[in-house]
């Protein structure tokens, strides 16, 4: 009975992320002339939000659970450090945008759809999944600062994108309008929320594995 629930919830996540992704794709493609850039560069843009790149790795994450199971790929997911190391993304994902970015813009009709399925739904969908269900028996302190390393390359990679392309995503990192001194500062406040957090769900993760 609980790895039919489990199994339910993973494919409800998968399915919301997927087509959140899908969907958000093609608002961006079909704004083109609005937003005046090409195909080829909204498609480059979909690519530059970490909000993107967390919700592909849940969506791949669990459909790879759920698709091939017992394979060499849905081990790895299956990880305690890995799948928890998902689940802090995407959590920090709804957590930055509903306390720091929805007051800055008020999207309506599909993109508003787009935008609570991105970090509301699936953020808290993900979490309740990895508390009720994932595994986390392995965790230990330590990994809280290894999971620094993918948002530490986004981080440097938003950056770099943004110098070449004029374009950053999102306000504090945003090199034409602030200092390089608030911008590191804004990164090291971000590298201390993920190990914050980091160690909340370690935490929890070991108790609930008791």
């Amino acid at each position: 009975m609980q790895k039919t629930k489990a199994k339910a919830l993973m494919s409800l996540i998968a399915l919301t992320a997927w087509f959140a992704l899908a969907l958000q794709l093609y608002i961006l493609v079909d704004n083109t002339a609005i937003s005046g850039l090409t195909t080829l560069e909204a498609v480059g843009r979909f690519f530059i939000f970490f909000t993107i790149l967390s919700n592909i790795l849940v969506a791949v994450c669990l459909t790879t659970i759920l698709s091939a199971p017992g394979s060499r790929p849905a081990r790895f997911f299956l990880k305690p450090t890995v799948i928890t190391a998902v689940a802090l993304y995407i959590f920090v994902v709804g957590l930055i945008y509903n306390i720091l970015l929805r007051s800055l813009w008020h999207p309506e009709g599909s993109q508003k759809l787009v935008d609570e399925l991105l970090h509301v739904a699936v953020p808290l969908s993900f979490t309740l999944y990895w508390l009720l269900y994932a595994p986390k028996k392995s965790l230990q302190w330590v990994h809280a600062s290894r999971w620094l390393i993918f948002p530490a390359i986004y981080l440097v990679y938003a950056m770099l994108r943004g110098g070449l392309e004029g374009f950053y995503p999102y306000p504090f990192l945003d090199a034409n309008t602030l200092p390089f001194g608030r911008i590191v500062m804004n990164c090291i406040g971000l590298m201390f929320v993920f190990v914050l957090f980091g160690l909340l769900f370690i935490a929890a993760g070991r108790k609930l594995s008791r």
